[in-house]
């Protein structure tokens, strides 16, 4: 960890700059937003804005979400576990996994209850377009979380019609998974984009949840998850995502985009971060990530590749988003 980081808070009601909008040298815009960094022993590093305050991190809560599954008794692995956890690019070799997992319980994607959705990757939905396909339940990102979902239902005699419902059994679970990984109570509940019940906790306990999972005993629930997303991150996310990339290429490491621009990752030996861009701008998200990871000592080309975010003029390069932190 490098000796320059301090500790902080914002003294003021408005987030810090996070990142800056850069075009012909002109500085044009901000993200701000709140950002943690753990050290290994779990103490914070460096904390920007108000990272105790809590925000929904959205599919960030995911690898939770997948926990409370496997605790329920559903008996994932591999491929079909990271899946669990995913915000799928809507890729063939994802649509044929959620269609597979549904099929071995006796579903069908008929019983989805995730809105209907083109592919996340934009190449992807240009394709799936171009073939003629249109909207589906199948194609929206979290439909792999949904097939876990039901699947567990069938298995436990659970109602399959309510799954989404905050007070169905399983949701009541997934609630004390993250409370319970985040070492701190669930804030606030509401309905996430897939329509799942969405558990709000502050960035430090995101953080902390993340590192619980990588430092989590082999076998543990949680490991599972970790190990998981980590062996198969292209099931997590895509070919062409952020995500896939870092746990890819970084080894050990755990990493969890969310909606509204939410992001946390941990590294094997317990260091961790997390942070939100205040306004939702996923285009923040690279640059800022980056910029965490090299403060957090992490030295590997993909962590320029992240954080890479050209500003286009006329077709040509002309400016760029950056960490202004």
């Amino acid at each position: 960890m490098s000796s320059s980081i301090a500790s902080y808070a914002s003294s003021s009601s408005v987030p810090p700059v996070l990142a800056e909008v850069v075009r012909s040298g002109f500085t044009e815009g901000h993200h701000r937003g709140s950002l943690v960094v753990l050290a290994a022993d779990g103490s914070v590093e460096l904390a920007l804005g108000d990272p105790a305050a809590p925000v929904f991190p959205r599919s960030s809560n995911k690898p939770m979400q997948a926990a409370a599954i496997l605790r329920a008794g559903l008996g994932l692995s591999g491929e079909r576990l990271a899946l669990a956890a995913a915000s799928h690019s809507g890729e063939a070799f994802h649509l044929d996994l959620v269609r597979t997992m549904l099929a071995e319980h006796g579903l069908t994607p008929d019983d989805l209850q995730t809105p209907p959705d083109l592919p996340l990757d934009p190449v992807e939905a240009e394709a799936y377009l171009a073939a003629g396909g249109v909207r589906e339940p199948l194609t929206m990102n979290c439909s792999g979380k949904h097939a876990a979902m039901l699947a567990v239902c069938v298995l436990n005699g659970w109602d399959t019609a309510t799954y989404l419902d905050p007070a169905h059994p399983l949701q009541r679970l997934v609630g004390e998974v993250v409370a319970e990984a985040a070492g701190e109570p669930v804030a606030s509940i509401g309905t996430d984009g897939c329509g799942a019940p969405l558990m709000a906790i502050g960035l430090v306990g995101l953080a902390r949840a993340f590192r619980a999972f990588v430092l989590a005993e082999p076998g543990t629930a949680e490991r599972r998850v970790a190990d998981a997303m980590r062996a198969h991150p292209e099931y997590v996310a895509g070919t062409r995502r952020p995500d896939t990339w870092l746990m890819r290429e970084v080894p050990g490491t755990l990493s969890k985009m969310g909606a509204e621009a939410v992001q946390a990752v941990a590294l094997p030996d317990g260091r961790a971060l997390a942070f939100k861009i205040d306004d939702g701008s996923t285009r923040a998200l690279g640059p800022v990530l980056a910029r965490a990871l090299g403060l957090l000592g992490v030295d590997a080309p993909v962590v320029s590749r992240v954080g890479r975010a050209p500003l286009l003029g006329g077709g040509v390069e002309v400016g760029e988003i950056r960490a202004a932190f």
